[in-house]
């Protein structure tokens, strides 16, 4: 019997030319040129994603292993502590309700430490700093001291989400390991409230991109030489965050080239709206102030007969010793000076160098 060819015999590679079909020759080059596009595709999405926000967004933060150090109590660290908490790094400004009543908004009596909602505003997220009291059920009770110093500094929550960089964790990476131990041992002593609040919720893409931005730290951190008026001062300004009011950022929170210290940042809470002062000694600046003058501003919260905005924190600065306001002042006089206008009597109005809308903004 005659042998007959079946083409259902040869797999697709081995197919005799003549028993491939033009339609079917053509379905496979097809197929290869859509493999060889999405290669292409992915190796750019890869390396686009690599060379902008990178992998953080995706794998989660960089987050150090949390130990079991606990950190003893001793008077000096006790006072130390309160000194920053309620002065320095301005913590009790944000972890205490406001007293709205009152000018210059300082922290409900009776509720310090306690927590608030900073920013609650549908769909785009709720800010929340939290109850830092040892309260076993809506406090910090059931945090050890290290998850405590992780969140400060670097910006991990005792849970592990990465938190807000409201919560100015980037400026504290600065701290030293004495100050840190401090602050946790004066939360350590604070009376329990029960507080209960809601979860932080943050937008997309927020939510995600704030992942990239913690560091963890594993060497010791210490302190400049108080006797280095310069250095100390620049020390103390990091860590009372003056710099997050009065640098102005662009969209995306990126502090703006150049225009360090300079003011410009809208501020708003509640019915207070006002623009950051700028800081440096251009004649735009505050070149006229000197010491005694700096030092009456944060303690009274005026200038001569002008009166400051609420939203400067002078209530919490004021607790400052003279010594260290003059050290911050002597490193604020070193700063760049930087020619920027901002003039809070005046309508606001687009700033081309801000890119922020303040008094004096077309001036500029």
């Amino acid at each position: 019997m005659p042998m007959t060819t079946n083409r259902n015999t040869f797999p697709d590679d081995t197919k005799p030319e003549t028993l491939r079909t033009p339609a079917t020759a053509s379905v496979r080059k097809l197929w290869r040129v859509l493999w060889i596009g999405l290669m292409v595709l992915g190796v750019f999405l890869l390396s686009g994603i690599s060379m902008t926000i990178g992998w953080r967004p995706v794998v989660g933060p960089r987050a150090r292993t949390l130990t079991t150090r606990e950190f003893e109590w001793t008077p000096q660290r006790l006072e130390r502590g309160r000194y920053i908490f309620m002065g320095l790094s301005r913590c009790v400004h944000c972890h205490s309700p406001f007293d709205m009543s009152q000018r210059g908004l300082p922290p409900v009596a009776g509720m310090t430490g306690a927590g608030q909602v900073l920013i609650e505003e549908a769909p785009r997220g709720r800010i929340v700093a939290p109850n830092l009291t040892p309260d076993l059920e809506t406090g910090s009770g059931t945090w050890t001291d290290d998850q405590i110093a992780r969140a400060i500094r670097e910006g991990i929550g005792h849970d592990g989400r990465t938190l807000f960089p409201m919560m100015p964790y980037k400026n504290f990476q600065s701290m030293s390991d004495e100050d840190l131990a401090s602050v946790v041992v004066f939360l350590r002593s604070l009376p329990p409230i029960r507080h209960e609040l809601p979860k932080t919720k943050i937008a997309f893409p927020a939510k995600y991109l704030i992942k990239g931005l913690p560091r963890p730290i594993s060497s010791p951190v210490s302190a400049p030489d108080p006797g280095d008026r310069i250095q100390w001062g620049k020390y103390l300004v990091s860590l009372a965050n003056c710099a997050d009011c009065h640098t102005a950022r662009a969209a995306g929170g990126t502090p703006i080239p150049g225009m360090d210290f300079a003011g410009g940042s809208p501020i708003k809470f509640g019915t207070e709206a006002s623009a950051s002062t700028n800081l440096t000694p251009d004649a735009s600046g505050i070149p006229y102030y000197d010491e005694a003058l700096f030092i009456s501003t944060l303690r009274t919260g005026a200038v001569g007969a002008r009166q400051l905005s609420s939203l400067m924190p002078f209530v919490i600065y004021r607790n400052l010793s003279d010594d260290d306001l003059k050290a911050m002042f002597a490193y604020l006089r070193t700063l760049k000076p930087v020619q920027h206008r901002v003039d809070n009597s005046l309508p606001p109005t687009y700033c081309r160098l801000c890119r922020h809308k303040h008094g004096a903004g077309d001036q500029n």
